[in-house]
C-alpha cells in the first residue's frame, strides 16, 4: 500500500481502534472531561424546596428517599442501607466503569469528596457494573477513594433513572434536594457550600 492510501485509511483505523477496543471509554471520557472544564456543565447548588433556575442542570424534585429502603453492599461485601446516613446531606451518584460521561465527571466528584466535611456530607457512589471487579479496577487505577457501593436489589425512586450518570442530592431527613441526569462538574465552591449548608 502506498503512502497516500495509508494516510487516507489512517483516520478510519484510529477511529476503529478507539471505538472498538477498551480504549473507547478512557478516550471518550477524556474528551468529555475537556468539555466539563469549559464550565458549561457546572452543577448548580442544591436547595431543598427552591425553584430551579432557567437551564439549571440540577432540578429540585421534593419527596423523600429514606422511607424507601435502598439496600447496598460495600466493596468488601458488607450490607448497608442508605438510611444509615440520615442526618447528613448525601451525594448519591449512579455510575458504571463502561460509561464515558460517568468516568469524565468522577475526578470532579473525587475532588469535591476530599474537600467536604464528612461530619456533614456523605458520598454514595453506586456502581451499576455487572462485574464489580471492573469498578474496583477503575477505582484502583485512578486512585479514587470515594465510597463505592453496589445495589443489593432493584433501584427504587428517586434513584431509578433511565440514564447514567445520574445524581441525587438528599437532605438530612432524606428529602430530595436536587436531581441531575447526565454529567456535570460538581467541584465548585458554591456546590460544596450548598451541600454543607443543606446538612444544617
Amino acid at each position: 500500500m502506498n503512502r497516500k492510501k495509508l494516510l487516507q485509511w489512517l483516520p478510519l483505523a484510529i477511529f476503529a481502534l478507539v471505538m472498538f477496543t477498551p480504549l473507547r471509554t478512557p478516550v471518550m471520557a477524556g474528551l468529555q472531561r475537556g468539555l466539563l472544564a469549559t464550565g458549561l456543565w457546572n452543577a448548580n447548588a442544591p436547595t431543598a424546596g427552591a425553584a430551579p433556575a432557567a437551564n439549571t442542570p440540577v432540578v429540585p424534585t421534593g419527596g423523600a428517599a429514606y422511607p424507601h429502603q435502598l439496600p447496598l453492599t460495600t466493596l468488601d461485601g458488607k450490607s448497608v442501607s442508605l438510611s444509615d446516613l440520615k442526618g447528613k446531606a448525601v451525594f448519591v451518584n449512579m455510575w458504571a466503569s463502561w460509561c464515558p460521561p460517568c468516568v469524565a465527571e468522577m475526578p470532579g466528584i473525587q475532588a469535591l469528596y476530599t474537600k467536604t466535611d464528612p461530619q456533614k456530607v456523605a458520598f454514595v457512589m453506586i456502581s451499576l457494573d455487572e462485574n464489580p471487579a471492573k469498578a474496583r479496577a477503575l477505582l484502583k487505577r485512578q486512585g479514587y477513594t470515594l465510597p463505592v457501593y453496589f445495589p443489593a436489589g432493584p433501584l427504587v425512586a428517586p434513584f431509578n433513572s433511565n440514564s447514567i450518570p445520574s445524581t441525587v442530592i438528599l437532605g438530612p431527613n432524606g428529602e430530595v434536594a436536587a436531581r441531575h441526569e447526565g454529567m456535570a462538574d460538581y467541584d465548585t465552591p458554591e456546590f460544596k457550600a450548598a451541600l454543607e449548608q443543606l446538612a444544617r
